[in-house]
């Protein structure tokens, strides 16, 4: 039997068959290495790049020793960030649909604590959150985790950047010290070994990284000084004609004050940063994710947790803190078999850490090569369109569809990506049709009822 098939483990016809539904056909590298002993109820600290499937390693292992039955939480799975958390929670999601009645929770700082409270009482089987939410609610006793059997620190290393340890020892002591514990990270610094040692028992170790198909990403980089960093920026757009771009920035503000100056040149742009409000910070991934938005202009908020498959450009407008950093930055582009390319700009004196980039793969070139083109502009292909009902309101793709593709008569090619919230629904829809639409939408029906709806 080939051992990269789902069907060399121990898993259900039902799981089988949906994992077959969902595109897994087999195995990637740190699938096959990690889940026959996460299925073991072996201990783990597993190392995997971005995009490796990490996430479905560690999901169909703790939803295959699910008790549905039994209502309480059995596994819960740290993340750094609130876009991560909601990204791991929704391929948990998918990965079960194999089973009825399996309820999975995030519980994330930056929306209102009391409707997360008011779901705990009705319990859940597993909870993906962030360390300072899921300790709130654990001191409150909203949270119980007495019935805990695996816990999942998903991106290790970069919690321990973010000074999430302490509170990540405080999760612990509320946890029982019989439990299965996993560490997936995409770097391997010594504090994760350390960590391991402090929270694992005889962890096994798998590294898959050499297994790997590396993103085929072109590396360029460019000494820009700062009052040239913005046209620099420009003249890669206009040179390169990217679909989208992340750029990143190492501050809030810069973020902010970029944003403003690429709109300002007619280049659609969005800020992404920490000091925004979860709702502004959906409205923005949203926008980005459903081709309504070319460039996000990100802190490393959104290095990890943010999953756009085809991504055209990375740049990093600002030279990275450290090389881990830079890795997880370039790695959102070149996925899935797609050539990517990622610039990075560096003051020659100010940035003395320079010399530790260059290899022989990476390009250094005069900012001189890139042309300047007189009325390059950026401008999306959708439009967001809001819908003021979701999951609460039993909306489905299918409902709003029919909506759009029925009374309002559009064609079905000019709907893009529709994403569903809890009380919200984002549709994307062709730009230069979208207030038309929006009327339209206005005078009708989904599902025989009438809800708001507005542009973003």
């Amino acid at each position: 039997m080939n051992t990269t098939n789902f069907s060399s483990l121990n898993l259900t016809l039902d799981m089988l068959k949906n994992l077959n539904e969902l595109g897994y056909k087999e195995m990637t590298p740190i699938q096959a290495e990690a889940l026959p002993l996460i299925l073991k109820d072996e201990d783990l600290i597993a190392q995997a790049k971005t995009g490796s499937g990490k996430t479905a390693a560690f999901g169909i292992g703790l939803l295959s020793k699910l008790d549905v039955k039994k209502f309480r939480v059995q596994s819960l799975i740290l993340c750094p960030t609130r876009e991560l958390a909601d990204q791991v929670a929704k391929e948990l999601r998918r990965i079960a649909r194999f089973a009825h009645n399996i309820k999975i929770l995030t519980l994330c700082g930056g929306v209102a604590f009391g409707p997360q409270f008011g779901s705990l009482k009705h319990q859940a089987h597993i909870i993906v959150g962030t360390p300072g939410r899921v300790l709130k609610h654990l001191k409150k006793e909203s949270l119980k985790l007495e019935d805990l059997e695996t816990l999942v620190l998903d991106e290790a290393d970069r919690m321990l950047d973010m000074g999430f340890i302490q509170e990540i020892q405080e999760v612990l002591s509320f946890a029982p010290t019989k439990r299965q514990t996993l560490l997936f990270s995409a770097t391997y610094p010594d504090e994760i070994i350390s960590l391991g040692k402090s929270i694992q028992k005889d962890a096994k170790i798998v590294k898959t990284k050499s297994l790997e198909i590396k993103n085929k990403i072109t590396e360029r980089f460019y000494e820009v000084q700062t009052h040239s960093k913005v046209q620099t920026l420009v003249n890669i757009f206009s040179n390169f004609k990217p679909k989208n771009v992340i750029v990143f920035c190492n501050t809030k503000i810069e973020c902010d004050e970029l944003a403003d100056n690429l709109n300002s040149k007619d280049i659609d742009a969005l800020a992404l940063h920490g000091d925004m409000e979860q709702y502004d910070r959906n409205d923005v991934l949203v926008q980005f994710a459903n081709n309504s938005c070319c460039v996000l202009v990100a802190t490393d908020v959104a290095a990890r947790g943010l999953d756009i498959k085809e991504l055209s450009i990375v740049v990093n407008y600002d030279l990275p803190h450290s090389q881990e950093t830079y890795t997880h930055r370039i790695g959102r582009t070149g996925r899935a078999g797609a050539d990517g390319l990622a610039f990075t700009f560096y003051k020659e004196y100010a940035d003395s850490d320079i010399n530790e980039y260059k290899n022989d793969t990476r390009i250094f070139e005069d900012i001189s090569n890139l042309k300047t083109m007189i009325g390059f502009c950026m401008r999306p292909e959708f439009a967001t369109l809001v819908i003021e009902g979701g999951k609460k309101e039993k909306l489905r793709a299918g409902d709003i569809l029919g909506a759009l593709t029925g009374d309002v008569g559009l064609d079905g090619k000019e709907i893009g990506k529709i994403d569903i919230y809890e009380r919200q629904s984002y549709v994307a829809i062709n730009s230069k049709l979208i207030d038309n639409i929006l009327q339209k939408l206005q005078n009708s029906k989904i599902k025989k009822r009438k809800f708001s709806t507005w542009i973003l």
